[in-house]
């Protein structure tokens, strides 16, 4: 992925329960799940690629795979094996105002999320207390690859985007290069998730997945370059 020009690389964190995913995240929950994966073997998955890689590397996930380990223990192995930032999709800033500020004294970003449904007032307090950017949730549903962007996007993407000095990154959804230059003309960013990981279900091996996904990022990325 980051040979074929991803700017950063979001690592899931395998869940019993990610109430914010689609089918497809949830069967690869299922599949690292039952081949014994936890936040450990992640971390150490970041440990091994943090000698090859520059772009950050990001840990997404939810809040018990976090708060099992422990807010110290966590922050202080993230930090010590390179993990650049955190997206924890059902911790709240005022739930976990105590931890972000730990990951952040340790060099962490944590990254907020905001959605279509997010108050004015909410999501100018988002957009202040995020660190790296803020991410912005394009539909009001599970992630999951759509057949077309949600019509009003690009106004919830400038709202976030004058609230705050972050760039603005938009998630859930994006399917397509085409998809993405959409929404590259308006927003700092795009994620892309689930399309990603139908790409590695659907693979004969992990070569084939390891071919499939380099080509689809690297044509997400030539229809970023080519989006006005």
């Amino acid at each position: 992925m980051a040979e074929a020009g991803a700017d950063a690389v979001e690592i899931g964190v395998p869940f019993s329960d990610p109430t914010a995913e689609g089918p497809t995240i949830q069967r690869s929950s299922e599949r690292a799940l039952r081949a014994g994966v936890s936040l450990r073997n992640v971390l150490q998955l970041v440990k091994s690629l943090r000698g090859e890689l520059e772009i950050p590397l990001i840990l997404m996930g939810y809040a018990n795979n976090f708060l099992t380990m422990g807010d110290a223990p966590f922050v202080e192995a993230a930090a010590a094996v390179g993990v650049d930032g955190t997206i924890i999709v059902d911790l709240p800033p005022e739930e976990g105002e105590s931890f972000f500020a730990a990951q952040e004294a340790a060099g962490i970003d944590p990254i907020l999320l905001a959605a279509p449904t997010t108050t004015p007032e909410r999501l100018g307090m988002l957009a202040e207390r995020t660190r790296g950017f803020l991410y912005y949730v394009s539909l009001t549903g599970v992630t999951g690859a759509r057949d077309q962007v949600a019509g009003d996007v690009e106004e919830g993407v400038k709202r976030a985007q004058a609230a705050g000095p972050r760039p603005v990154c938009v998630g859930f959804g994006i399917s397509t290069p085409e998809h993405a230059a959409q929404i590259g003309s308006y927003a700092d960013g795009v994620v892309v998730g689930s399309a990603i990981v139908d790409r590695i279900e659907s693979a004969a091996g992990p070569d084939e997945a390891v071919e499939a996904v380099a080509r689809f990022v690297g044509e997400l990325k030539a229809a970023l370059r080519a989006s006005p």
